[in-house]
């Protein structure tokens, strides 16, 4: 129920969000559909080269990159009327395929892939743009940058963004980032539980609502024998005497003693 709860979340701040692909620049390999109306009618399909233009009728070559749709209707419509070519030119410039301004959306997502950004978008638009995160998702997306040949990873909560956390960490996507959704963590039930086993490691998760996942203690399990194996920085194990509000972490061994009594 959490999961699907956070889903919906993320996708309702996708829905709100809104944008236009009339307000994203253009820039090379991008291909758009040209329309003068008047003197052309015929529509013209052209790709932006790699130094920035497209071919127009009439007029030619024509620069258009860092231009919206908006911004090269408006250009090519001055320079048919400076040309002396129209007198009061129509131009309608529209983007039939953007290759220019994509990101890519990986790991446990229902439809990994690269996805446009048609304006403005977040890490949770584009989570949801493809399709949310999945039944072995986890809250953690890590998020690849590359600005002037350095490399940066930050890990953002999924959960933390969709609950009232900062919204300062649901950052803008750049062109060529990356996102990748993190598999769940999980945890360990040993022991006197009625269903020992690997679960899912929710947010904020006790020790008492861990062994619910798993069912429970047997008839003969006690809760005075309930104790943690945890893997520390150094790589062993160390043994955690608990209690039922403690947090759960990562990878955890929560062990259920036989009560002799």
């Amino acid at each position: 129920m959490k999961k699907m709860m956070a889903c919906l979340a993320l996708i309702m701040m996708f829905l709100q969000g809104g944008a236009h692909a009339a307000d994203v620049p253009l820039g090379p390999g991008d291909v758009v559909r040209v329309t003068i109306y008047g003197d052309v009618n015929q529509p013209t399909e052209t790709r932006v080269t790699e130094s920035g233009t497209i071919t127009v009728p009439l007029i030619g070559e024509v620069r258009v990159v860092g231009l919206s749709s908006t911004g090269a209707e408006q250009k090519i419509a001055n320079q048919l009327r400076d040309k002396g070519f129209m007198r009061d030119p129509q131009v309608n410039v529209l983007v039939t395929n953007m290759v220019s301004q994509q990101v890519a959306v990986l790991g446990q997502v229902t439809k990994p892939g690269r996805y446009v950004i048609d304006g403005p978008r977040t890490v949770t638009d584009m989570v949801a743009n493809a399709g949310g995160v999945t039944p072995d998702g986890g809250d953690i997306v890590t998020l690849v940058r590359t600005d002037d040949g350095v490399t940066t990873r930050e890990q953002i909560n999924l959960w933390e963004l969709s609950n009232g956390g900062d919204q300062a960490k649901n950052v803008v996507l750049q062109k060529d980032d990356v996102l990748v959704v993190e598999r769940a963590q999980k945890f360990f039930i040993y022991g006197e539980a009625q269903r020992p086993g690997m679960y899912r490691l929710e947010h904020a998760m006790t020790v008492l609502q861990g062994l619910s996942a798993g069912g429970g203690l047997t008839t003969r399990g006690t809760e005075r024998g309930m104790k943690i194996k945890r893997r520390g920085s150094n790589g062993k194990l160390t043994e955690i005497k608990v209690d039922d509000d403690t947090l759960l972490q990562p990878d955890d061994i929560l062990y259920i003693r036989e009560s002799w009594f």
